[in-house]
């Protein structure tokens, strides 16, 4: 089979196109025949190595993917052969033909879900459901900002927001990117490349403050998502590329908390929960991944430059 390789970590340059014995299920894995596989900025942490350094090489990258499932291991008992699922957590990659996972982590892709929008699910969706609700613990009525609202995971925050009865200001830095924000359901879109653009948020909220904010690039906007938030606010930081200078008496002046996640932490039962969610929402229309763009598996490196040089809308695919 063909699948993408990293020998060496570096640039994206790394990831080459090669060709693989198959694979077979072990007991209690999945093997699917992959669709499409996502793309996400965890997926160029770890082949610049920057994360996960003692990976073990060479490795194909990939989390997130959707296929059929083609085999089962022994004990598998909740999918069969032939049936459309997504997954995480691929254990032999899923930039690839097939990917092997435990049984744990394939999930049911509805009919009306294309295999590019189901591996866009895996990462981004459950990424935003653990950040709104299992780690802010948001309630109907109160207001989120979700910074970089435009790209994967903030697009799965909207809709489960709007979802769920919270107001919603989303930002983004082009024109385009604000109009999608809302139509996707977000109520205030604002545009985060202007210097400024703090000044018109607490306009939006009637002066009170926001009470969740989930940070995409908390090394550029933690120390100014402090003073925007509401007594008892919650910033959930989801992602940051360095270190960041803050006043801790604009958390402490709010009974406000710093709320760090990394989706690798989750517990199988909240995991769970998480992709019981997911399929609830897509099968009642509340949830709808956007895919941007698709590529060809040999396009791996494009793919990556694309996601961490031009903030794509919606979500990366590769396609074998």
């Amino acid at each position: 089979m063909r699948a993408i390789r990293v020998c060496e970590f570096g640039p994206p340059e790394a990831m080459k196109l090669e060709n693989l014995p198959e694979l077979r299920p072990q007991p209690g894995q999945v093997l699917v025949k992959i669709g499409a596989a996502g793309v996400n900025p965890v997926d160029t942490y770890i082949r610049a190595g920057l994360y996960r350094p003692d990976l073990p090489l060479p490795y194909t990258p990939g989390i997130d993917g959707a296929g059929t499932v083609e085999a089962v291991g022994a004990g598998v008992e909740t999918v069969e052969p032939g049936q459309r699922v997504y997954l995480t957590w691929a254990a032999s990659g899923s930039y690839a033909e097939r990917a092997l996972c435990a049984e744990a982590h394939v999930f049911p892709l509805p009919d009306a879900v294309s295999f590019s929008q189901g591996a866009a699910l895996g990462v981004p969706y459950a990424t935003a459901f653990r950040a709104l609700f299992q780690k802010a613990h948001a309630v109907a009525g109160e207001t989120v900002l979700i910074h970089g609202a435009s790209g994967g995971v903030g697009l799965a925050a909207i809709q489960w927001a709007r979802a769920a009865g919270l107001r919603i200001i989303g930002t983004a830095g082009s024109e385009t990117g604000r109009q999608l924000v809302k139509r996707h359901g977000a109520h205030h879109a604002v545009d985060h490349k202007d210097p400024r653009h703090t000044d018109s948020i607490l306009p939006l909220t009637g002066g009170q403050g926001v009470n969740i904010i989930l940070e995409m690039l908390a090394n550029v906007n933690l120390g100014a998502d402090l003073p925007l938030l509401a007594r008892g606010g919650r910033v959930v930081v989801i992602g940051s590329r360095g270190t960041v200078e803050i006043d801790p008496r604009d958390v402490m002046g709010r009974d406000a908390a710093i709320l760090g996640m990394l989706l690798f932490n989750i517990s199988a039962s909240d995991l769970a929960s998480a992709h019981a969610a997911i399929l609830a929402g897509l099968e009642n229309g509340t949830l709808c991944p956007l895919v941007s763009k698709e590529l060809p598996l040999a396009d791996a490196a494009n793919a990556h430059h694309t996601l961490m040089e031009t903030s794509p809308l919606g979500k990366i695919v590769l396609v074998p």
